[in-house]
């Protein structure tokens, strides 16, 4: 069985880490790189950078800050934001990224995720899918929550699957920044239904909130940002109880 993940996720805006609820009203978080190194540290088995203005501002994402960050870690690093064709994807993992991260650019043009699995394999390639429910319609949207599209959250997650996506990041705009629970039932729906790994994003708030993911839903990784930004819940505290409760997870509690 797939060992559980517990994944800190770093939102860039202006070369600055910043937070918010349900992706308005965002503050400032602190410094990328000391955060960065502050989550290896700690135990975090991978860690998400997502360039959250790249696609409005219509640029490319920050290379020269993800060298740096990918300079002073150890774990898996996944790099998202104004990725938008296989030469974007390519500066990135050059200048260190593990894997890429897409959105906006696979809803306007889906045969980009195929694209990118074929220059660089499916496991380089994660599907970011932000979802908002709406009168009970689980609604996609793009360019950083701002733009709803005609997608369906399950029927995109199934074909970003059949088009190549290696793993889904799948961020419940309902739950964001709210630290009240991840969207457990979208999760499972979702993650029950494909046959790559999904990450459960949104509502993070309890370690509790991190066993219930993992115990009611197939979701494979858990993404949260306030609450390790603020050190409100420790990433130790979380692999100590997923240990405690007999669920798979890389930690030994004796260290």
């Amino acid at each position: 069985m797939l060992k559980k993940r517990i994944i800190p996720c770093l939102d860039i805006q202006g070369g600055r880490v910043v937070k918010g609820i349900g992706f308005e009203g965002l503050r400032d978080m602190g410094d990328p790189i000391a955060l960065a190194q502050r989550y290896d540290a700690e135990g975090a088995d991978e860690l998400v950078f997502l360039d959250i203005s790249a696609t409005l501002e219509e640029r490319a994402t920050l290379s020269e800050l993800v060298r740096n960050i990918a300079a002073t870690i150890q774990i898996p690093f996944t790099v998202g934001g104004g990725i938008r064709s296989v030469n974007d994807a390519k500066k990135l993992l050059r200048s260190g990224a593990d894997k890429i991260s897409i959105n906006s650019a696979a809803l306007e043009r889906p045969e980009l995720i195929t694209e990118l699995a074929a220059a660089f394999g499916n496991q380089c390639v994660v599907v970011a899918i932000d979802v908002k429910t709406v009168n009970g319609v689980d609604c996609v949207f793009s360019h950083g929550g701002k733009k709803a599209t005609h997608h369906e959250a399950l029927n995109w997650a199934l074909e970003a699957e059949r088009l190549g996506a290696g793993e889904i990041l799948l961020t419940s705009m309902n739950q964001d920044g709210a630290q009240t629970g991840f969207a457990i039932s979208l999760t499972q729906k979702i993650s029950q239904a494909l046959s790559i790994p999904v990450i459960g994003s949104g509502g993070a708030g309890t370690v509790e909130d991190f066993s219930h993911l993992f115990k009611e839903t197939e979701a494979t990784g858990a993404l949260a940002a306030g609450i390790f930004h603020t050190e409100k819940v420790a990433i130790a505290a979380i692999k100590n109880e997923l240990y405690t409760q007999k669920i798979p997870v890389r930690w030994n509690p004796n260290l």
